[in-house]
């Protein structure tokens, strides 16, 4: 019997830019004596069936954008004689569907670090259980990815985990909902463990792939300490000094890592921090900007993000401390009107961000938005080949619709060519190549104009283009430009590389053993 973990994708691109860290979390989590998993990320190639045999275990994780293609793979999994189990975040949504739809003998819902031998074990007596509740494993037990069992030459770059959950309660995120709104945080030794493994193997750009990296804002604390909940407070010191902690250690790293992470606005505030991120060549960030007006944020649950000039300066306040803003916008909200497009493209501009995604609105399950959206379909609800348009994802790409919830003054074509629109000016060759010059020499300025242009051809022409054609014309496009960019951001192995020594809280670390063969 082997255990295949399985990535779903309808795009392949042949290289990677971010490892998908559950495929290695879950391989770690994979009890020895079943051996080595088989890994198959569809983003980098579809799988192979012929490797399934009669009696093996087929894992695939599925979230809302690739449900309906892990669902294709599990029923012919299935046909394969395979024991079928579905993770992630939309199993745990839907445990349902993934039985009805997908051929699963048993789905996963929660983390799957400590629950994912059981389901092995039972599926190799033949007796799978056909839910098991995997819950929200505590930091100390989370679980280190087999980084040793990636392929050569997938990835640009490679992923840690430091933190899930995130204390928010945006309406368009699920997050808050399936993994908490208590900060579960990872120490600060495995976290660099597992960094230097992956420097080791010639990785040096690393995404800090957490909910939110600010899990502790200086409004949380003050407010504790007006309600005078001295336990709360020392609960969120302890919490924002371990990652005080986490960024000292990592700033003692061969000094040609650069890391990558997701934090709020509201870091902006917190200029200790960031300047501490900056020592930790925690160089960029994507940020949660959504919306350009009070109207949109409000909309959204986010109305402790600024607007306005005062947005502008928040933003380059990331900047003057050293880090580059991969800002997120909403387009389609109810507030929007068509010269929001061009104030957010402005906005963009003069706060002086890096990097950018332009979104349409899309109500995801588990999401307050989704929830609201989903009921206000009533019974006259619309649908495609018998498919109600609340279960979208089971749509066929070429015949799911671009806009789900109705605006009440644009068109969903209009909403789609103007945000189409804002992504081709804002990564034209011009803006790009003038962005470029934050990167410290040609090399750099070369890696990221190419970064930028294949970052757009897989999220923006794949995701909004409406015709096969278009997208498949993105896909060869971004395949070989993916090839030739992860040549810029691969470095030397450094397979002799020692962790940090260990210093006191406040001293630095002595510095790191350097060592390459």
């Amino acid at each position: 019997m082997r255990v295949h973990l399985v990535n779903p994708s309808d795009d392949s691109f042949g290289t990677g830019v971010i490892t998908p860290r559950w495929l290695y979390v879950l391989a770690g989590a994979t009890p020895s004596e079943f051996g080595d998993p088989i890994i198959t990320d569809e983003t980098l190639e579809q799988i192979d069936f012929s490797k399934i045999h009669s009696g093996d275990v087929v894992g695939i994780g599925i979230h809302t954008g690739n449900a309906l293609r892990g669902m294709e793979v599990g029923r012919k999994a299935r046909e394969m004689g395979a024991w079928v189990v579905y993770g992630g975040i939309h199993s745990t949504l839907y445990p349902e569907e993934p039985k009805k739809l997908g051929g699963a003998h048993a789905v996963v819902k929660g983390d799957g670090d400590g629950v994912w031998g059981t389901v092995i074990e039972d599926c190799r007596r033949g007796e799978p259980k056909e839910i098991y509740d995997g819950g929200r494993v505590p930091a100390t037990q989370f679980t280190s990815a087999r980084w040793d069992l990636m392929p050569d030459g997938a990835y640009m770059w490679a992923s840690v985990q430091t933190v899930r959950g995130c204390p928010k309660h945006c309406s368009f995120c699920s997050v808050w909902r399936t993994d908490g709104q208590e900060p579960r945080q990872r120490a600060a030794l495995p976290v660099i463990e597992e960094i230097v493994q992956l420097r080791r193997l010639g990785y040096r750009f690393i995404a800090l792939a957490d909910d939110n990296f600010y899990p502790v804002t200086l409004t949380d604390i003050k407010l504790a300490e007006k309600q005078k909940n001295f336990e709360k407070v020392a609960e969120l010191k302890g919490i924002r000094d371990e990652r005080f902690e986490l960024m000292r250690q990592l700033s003692m790293l061969p000094k040609d890592m650069v890391f990558f992470t997701q934090i709020t606005m509201e870091a902006a505030e917190d200029t200790e921090f960031l300047d501490a991120m900056k020592k930790a060549r925690i160089l960029g960030a994507l940020v949660g900007i959504e919306s350009v007006t009070p109207e949109g944020l409000k909309t959204v649950f986010k109305d402790f993000n600024m607007t306005g000039d005062a947005l502008a300066t928040q933003l380059q306040t990331f900047r003057k401390h050293g880090v580059h803003v991969l800002g997120s916008f909403i387009f389609g909200l109810s507030s929007d009107r068509p010269e929001t497009f061009e104030a957010t493209l402005d906005l963009a501009k003069k706060s002086n961000i890096t990097f950018a995604q332009f979104v349409m609105m899309t109500p995801f399950p588990g999401t307050v938005d989704f929830l609201k959206w989903e009921k206000e379909q009533g019974e006259g609800i619309r649908k495609i080949d018998g498919i109600p348009i609340s279960r979208y994802w089971l749509i066929p790409h070429a015949k799911r619709p671009k806009l789900f919830t109705p605006h009440p003054t644009m068109s969903s074509e209009e909403l789609r060519l103007a945000t189409q629109g804002v992504w081709d000016k804002f990564y034209s060759n011009a803006e790009v190549w003038r962005r470029s010059t934050c990167t410290p020499n040609m090399k750099a300025r070369l890696a990221f104009f190419l970064i930028s242009k294949l970052y757009r051809q897989m999220y923006a022409n794949s995701g909004i283009a409406t015709d096969s054609a278009r997208r498949d014309k993105a896909n060869s496009w971004a395949r070989v430009i993916a090839k030739f960019t992860r040549k810029l951001f691969i470095a030397k192995p450094m397979p002799q590389l020692q962790m940090p020594l260990p210093g006191s809280p406040g001293q630095p670390l002595t510095t790191i053993q350097e060592l390459s063969s």
